[in-house]
């Protein structure tokens, strides 16, 4: 297939490795300037337990690319869907479609900007991160599912269920992506408060002391999955089933159990969005993520008071140390200072 995979990162760089590597027209791009450079000219590397390889490849900048492409896959952090897709869109074909290979919800922004039927799902659950330029660590694997939105299963999606073999052979179609990706979002809760602590992600959801905390923010998410009509899927150790309202705290525990064990075997130890606030010091995807939640909750008329609490906690900590300290302090300034 001919690919052009719009964000070179964790997500992006690791499966497009394994495709050019698979022998598939790869095209990659990312606004890091320096991971771009490094790409052409040294190739893009994949460290880890899984394999170590190294891929030649060619990368560009979003203003430097020129030509059309039919499938596109989006793999940029979910704060940047919305700029992202838009500046895609003259490099997609009219018969083309785009596929989120993201983290959160970012199909019904995706769909908004280029339509449903051009916007394909999908939902991954492997450890990578994005280490140096052209140096992405593929730490475990995770769950790899594909899905039309309609539920349809369509040739199109077919095509790209045997793509993503190339990369992980447990890979599924579903014709219930929304579960899938609901289903992340209340495991996404859980891992945005492990990044609260320096504990690995394993160890947090372990301490006796916050399970019920862990537990009841994916009741949280299940409720408003619950109200939205989707019906959540599981993965990974991660029951859905086990933070219903009938569910029992012994099936919470035993599903808490799962997700320690899963995550005990990757040499990813830590969350995306703890690497990002600790290593990277930059924002978060939690507005796009549980933040997300938090606003379909109150469309909805469900409290999820836990979830808000760690939207909150996660801006504090990002405001650490940032210029957007100063930008608080200007827009109080402006509040009170500047007509009087």
């Amino acid at each position: 297939m001919r690919l052009l995979i719009w964000g070179a990162g964790a997500i992006g760089g690791t499966v497009g490795a394994y495709f050019v590597r698979a022998g598939h027209d790869v095209m990659f791009v990312d606004v890091a300037r320096d991971h771009v450079k490094t790409i052409n000219e040294h190739g893009l590397k994949i460290s880890g337990p899984i394999e170590e390889f190294r891929v030649t490849a060619q990368a560009h900048m979003p203003d430097a690319l020129t030509g059309q492409w039919e499938t596109i896959l989006l793999c940029t952090k979910a704060q940047h869907t919305e700029a992202a897709t838009r500046a895609l869109l003259p490099c997609l074909s009219k018969d083309g479609y785009v596929v989120s290979v993201q983290n959160g919800l970012n199909e019904l922004l995706i769909s908004e900007l280029v339509g449903e039927a051009r916007t394909v799902g999908s939902f991954v659950n492997f450890g990578a991160d994005y280490l140096e330029p052209g140096h992405i660590h593929y730490g475990g694997r995770g769950a790899v599912v594909l899905g039309e939105l309609n539920g349809e299963m369509s040739d199109r999606l077919e095509h790209l269920h045997s793509l993503f073999l190339s990369f992980d052979d447990k890979a599924v179609t579903t014709s219930n992506i929304w579960g899938y990706l609901w289903g992340k979002m209340a495991y996404g809760a859980m891992l945005f408060a492990t990044a609260l602590t320096n504990d690995s992600i394993a160890d947090a959801l372990a301490h006796p002391a916050y399970r019920e905390i862990f537990s009841e923010l994916a009741r949280e998410v299940m409720r408003v999955a619950l109200a939205k009509g989707v019906t959540p899927e599981g993965f990974n150790g991660f029951n859905p089933n086990a933070f219903l309202p009938e569910a029992s705290e012994e099936d919470a525990v035993k599903s808490l159990d799962e997700m320690v064990a899963f995550n005990r075997k990757s040499a990813k130890t830590h969350s995306g969005i703890w690497r990002d606030l600790a290593v990277r010091k930059r924002t978060t995807e939690v507005d796009a993520q549980p933040g997300m939640v938090v606003q379909v909750a109150k469309s909805l008329g469900v409290e999820v008071p836990l979830t808000e609490a760690v939207v909150k906690l996660i801006h504090d900590i990002e405001r650490a140390l940032d210029l957007a300290n100063l930008e608080h302090l200007k827009s109080i300034f402006k509040e009170h200072y500047a007509n009087a």
